[in-house]
């Protein structure tokens, strides 16, 4: 199915890569994104859906130093997200505060909470623990996994611990676990690593090649979701990693990223730089699956699970975000600098 021109946009002014939805505003849909200018001083957007759901409204918008390659909004408090960012060949990454705005529209400062400046080589991402409240931040270079004990009331990060992946081993993004906060999985050149953050060890692996995201499934212990490279997702049971329970190809052309739905079982975004973004979705177990059995129908037993392809799209697509207030909400971020907000509620089945 072919999506048309049916969301609602709002545009940066430079080209753009990561989008996250504001999960501690419980009274608005609010999405934060950044931008990624070379020349030109890169700017943090603040957006939200108007309360008719009509229009895509700017709350706030913040100079940043440098090119923003990651965007994370802190769970716990809508004042505070992480970016990782770039100037030239140095890399850094921050956790900032946006400032109280008593009806202004922009600052020109955010305010600084922590640096993470622990790493020596090109830093990926950051993670936030999924839901809650929690003081531990994971971030993740080319070569090591960090763990941070972070403070946000005394603005401070501390390196709790740290191991290096492996020399051959050159990392470029992870995920969280949500139903276990001691477990990340990490993202390789050639496979994807599950990590145990009380040892600091690895205690598995997916032998993958060219995975480019990994989330995990919000409602369904044991699920892991992946972008391949060029074959659109994948899904896997953690407990049997040798082959995925289901294989969904579906882009044209690379596949860049992946979201699992917070609420909504199976329900799944992946986008890439077709450029377009699907809505899949992955059927419930059959009514003889054992616990340890595979967590998805295998694909002789289901029907077409592309829901919807949305195609009205001029660029690559890097940044999905769900809306944790209301779950069948999307932001999409295209390289262009365009925020195109969809619902889903048109292309679920009816029960």
């Amino acid at each position: 199915m072919q999506g048309g021109a049916t969301g609602i946009g709002y545009g940066l002014k430079y080209q753009a890569r990561c989008i996250s939805d504001v999960k501690a505003d419980t009274d608005h849909t609010s999405f934060l994104t950044g931008t990624l200018s070379l020349k030109e001083e890169n700017e943090v957007h603040l957006i939200r859906l108007s309360s008719g759901g009509t229009e895509l409204i700017c709350e706030g918008l913040f100079s940043h130093p440098n090119e923003i390659w990651d965007l994370a909004s802190c769970p716990f408090d809508q004042r505070i997200f992480s970016t990782v960012f770039s100037s030239g060949e140095t890399y850094g990454a921050a956790v900032w505060q946006i400032p109280e705005l008593y009806g202004q529209l922009s600052s020109p400062q955010l305010e600084s909470v922590a640096s993470l400046d622990a790493h020596t080589s090109k830093i990926r991402c950051v993670l936030w623990w999924p839901t809650g409240r929690h003081d531990k931040l994971v971030s993740i270079d080319q070569q090591n996994l960090f763990l941070w004990s972070l403070d946000t009331s005394k603005k401070t990060a501390q390196v709790q611990s740290q191991e290096s992946a492996g020399m051959l081993q050159y990392l470029t993004g992870g995920a969280w676990d949500p139903h276990d906060f001691n477990s990340v999985s990490l993202t390789c050149d050639s496979s994807v690593q599950l990590w145990d953050l009380r040892t600091m060890k690895k205690t598995d692996s997916i032998e993958q090649a060219h995975v480019r995201s990994v989330d995990y499934d919000m409602k369904k212990r044991y699920t892991l979701v992946t972008a391949e490279d060029e074959s659109g997702i994948h899904i896997w049971d953690l407990r049997k990693l040798k082959v995925p329970v289901a294989d969904f190809p579906g882009h044209s052309h690379w596949t860049w990223t992946v979201k699992c739905n917070p609420e909504y079982d199976g329900v799944i975004l992946s986008a890439g730089t077709d450029p377009a973004v699907n809505l899949w979705l992955s059927p419930p177990p059959s009514h003889d699956d054992s616990a340890s059995d595979s967590l998805v129908e295998p694909p002789t037993q289901r029907t077409d699970p592309l829901l919807n392809s949305f195609t009205d799209y001029e660029d690559s697509v890097y940044g999905l975000a769900w809306s944790s207030r209301e779950p069948w909400i999307f932001a999409s971020l295209s390289y262009d600098g365009r925020v195109v907000v969809e619902s889903i509620k048109p292309h679920l089945p009816r029960k």
